[in-house]
């Protein structure tokens, strides 16, 4: 199956895709409760041939494309949600629902699958297996692939003909501004972090701030631990297996001369290995206890578990690879050097199935990826034409999988 005429395809249907694009960017909705998110993708969705199951603990949609020739399952990954923060980028379609921002791309990425949907189900006779859309919501830390797999997302039943048909592969692209437009970048191995909450309390006696002595002052030795945990990551962690420990906020006291009973510390942490993971947490405790024994305070370490580590399986993204190679060119296809430390929920189906996360180039001719806004930001922007390649390279990927050819 021939895959040369897939980028002028997804080009014919790059109007309607940036219309869904544009139509979800004005209207986000956050978390794993999208009803006019799931309404708009179902009616982009309306003529095609495909069995649609809407989940029921969330706004999630599994959207199964019949080829028409027995085969495996490819499952291909939009996520849908948005992120609580005001948009600044005057956009003519920016959002309309002041505090949220689809500033992480998934409006671009539900247009791309809707895309892929299209352009795979006009070739549906030709193709052999089946492809399952999953239209997730609550990637944003809501762990909406997780509700979606718990209800049976790869559960899928035997094929039209009666025979089997499990998921064999998932792929997934993620809009980043980090790259030029429509350049393709991922590797094999650990691509992204795992990303769990710290909140550390420490203890003390509450005073009048004029008499420290009387009192066990909590807020030096919560900035004691914070310093040290700095010092704990560099000494103990292998830099080719990194950790980040980021505090990102202490909390304590209510006014100036007061000396409080406790200091709240949060933070996050980052890792590329579930080793790595684990070993951080024990440094974590032992500093934030041995700290606290010193001054002789009390202290409670709570670590709260976020995404795991999302890791692509080395074959699998060798393949997308190549394939991305096949579509939009050797000179835009990157292979990564390290993981990125952002994390994914994608890593809940990446720890089932073989499959592969690619990053999509959103920055367009004229800005520089190094300087341009990032993922998150109330100024990000994406060049919508690199949907044109996320789409074609949606399909392509599906379509080789099931074929079992080479890329």
């Amino acid at each position: 199956m021939e895959l040369d005429t897939l980028l002028a395809e997804a080009r014919d249907l790059h109007d309607e895709t940036v219309a869904l694009r544009r139509t979800l960017h004005r209207w986000p909705e956050l978390g794993n409760d999208l009803p006019a998110t799931r309404e708009n993708v179902l009616t982009a969705l309306e003529g095609l041939p495909l069995s649609l199951t809407l989940h029921e603990t969330t706004s999630g949609i599994a959207a199964m494309l019949d080829g028409g020739k027995p085969g495996p399952t490819v499952l291909l990954r939009g996520d849908m949600d948005a992120l609580p923060l005001h948009e600044d980028t005057d956009l003519p379609f920016e959002s309309a629902d002041d505090g949220k921002m689809h500033a992480c791309g998934h409006d671009t990425h539900t247009a791309m699958l809707v895309g892929a949907a299209k352009l795979l189900s006009a070739r549906c006779d030709e193709i052999p297996g089946r492809v399952l859309f999953m239209f997730q919501p609550g990637e944003e830390g809501a762990g909406g692939a997780g509700f979606m797999l718990d209800e049976g997302l790869l559960a899928v039943p035997p094929a039209a003909d009666g025979s089997d048909s499990p998921v064999t592969g998932a792929y997934a692209l993620h809009i980043t501004s980090n790259l030029p437009t429509g350049w393709i970048a991922s590797k094999g191995g650990s691509i992204m972090a795992s990303a769990d909450v710290l909140l550390i309390t420490v203890i003390g006696r509450g005073g009048h701030a004029s008499q420290p002595h009387t009192a066990l002052d909590p807020i030096p030795i919560a900035c004691e631990i914070v310093q040290a945990l700095q010092t704990m990551v560099t000494r103990t962690i292998d830099v080719f297996d990194p950790t980040v420990v980021t505090v990102g906020r202490i909390s304590a006291g209510t006014t100036n001369n007061i000396i409080p009973e406790t200091a709240v510390i949060e933070g996050t942490i980052r890792a590329i290995s579930e080793r790595t993971r684990a070993k951080v947490r024990e440094g974590i405790r032992r500093v934030a206890e041995g700290v606290s024994a010193a001054h002789d305070a009390q202290v409670v370490v709570e670590f709260h578990d976020g995404y795991p580590v999302t890791v692509n399986d080395p074959g699998s993204a060798d393949f997308a690879l190549a394939v991305a190679a096949d579509v939009v060119g050797a000179s835009s296809t990157v292979r990564l050097p390290n993981p990125v430390m952002g994390a994914e929920d994608f890593s809940y189906v990446l720890n089932r199935v073989p499959g592969a996360m690619l990053f999509l180039g959103g920055t367009g001719e004229g800005r520089n990826p190094a300087t341009a806004a990032p993922n998150h930001s109330n100024r990000v922007m994406f060049d919508e034409d690199a949907m044109i390649n996320g789409v074609a390279v949606y399909s392509a990927m599906a379509l080789r999988h099931l074929t079992g050819h080479p890329a």
